[in-house]
């Protein structure tokens, strides 16, 4: 069973980190993995740096800059997490755009996540219907999830498709608005969530965007079964080296 799977199965609420490949050191990737790992997180979604970055906010965007002055590219990146599986078994998942991920080659790009134990992908700007036609059965080739976007704007029909689609989790978007942190969640945003549970989803669903504490923790996993958190995690380890982590 694939490793996402497994994790949803768990009788918890999850807590994903994202955090920015090569950022704050170019070799700093495997070090926050293992970190993470330790600290009890349930699954780790390893950013892809881009030039353009358009869902992401300051923070992210800042920090896929200082990746990609450091050196952080696609070959590079799977050259860093070539035997991360010998010591970590949480569900890995790389999230990115699309571009960097064709200029590698698509079908080298998924059997090189296949080869260093990658369980799925999230990457915005890949449209449903091109992923449907022309991508689907690739990534299935390679025991790859597919982990769609959904936000307040997006309709019933489109989310059910999606749900139909989708065989780990739904990553629901909790605003329009690209990522960052924010002090808590508003009726509007609540509301939301409590429409998304009602619909009855058979994919359980993980919610990003303005988490970064506790209180918006425990907000975003009143209904639904888990929650991400980037910018906040970002601005910690850019304040706290990766070495004082450790101790």
């Amino acid at each position: 069973m694939n490793r996402i799977n497994k994790k949803l199965q768990e009788d918890k609420k999850l807590l994903s980190i994202y955090f920015t490949a090569g950022y704050p050191n170019l070799d700093d990737t495997t070090k926050i993995i293992s970190e993470l790992e330790k600290s009890g997180v349930d699954m780790i979604e390893i950013g892809l740096p881009f030039s353009d970055p358009l869902a992401d906010g300051p923070t992210i965007q800042a920090s896929s800059t200082q990746a990609l002055r450091n050196g952080m590219t696609t070959e590079l990146l799977f050259e860093q997490l070539a035997n991360i599986r010998e010591s970590v078994e949480i569900p890995l998942i790389i999230m990115g755009y699309f571009n960097p991920i064709m200029q590698f080659g698509v079908e080298n790009f998924c059997q090189k996540c296949n080869e260093v134990g990658i369980d799925g992908l999230i990457i915005p700007d890949l449209p449903l219907e091109i992923y449907e036609s022309e991508y689907k059965e690739l990534f299935e080739k390679y025991d790859l999830k597919n982990i769609f976007l959904i936000t307040p704007q997006t309709s019933d029909e489109r989310i059910l498709k999606i749900d139909d689609l989708s065989n780990s989790f739904i990553y629901m978007v909790s605003s329009s608005s690209v990522t960052g942190n924010q002090l808590g969640f508003n009726e509007i945003q609540e509301n939301y969530f409590e429409r998304i549970a009602s619909m009855n989803l058979k994919n359980p669903q993980i919610i990003g965007f303005g988490i970064s504490d506790k209180t918006t923790f425990l907000q975003a996993t009143k209904h639904q079964k888990g929650a991400i958190i980037g910018s906040g995690f970002i601005n910690f380890i850019k304040n706290n080296p990766v070495e004082s982590t450790s101790e």
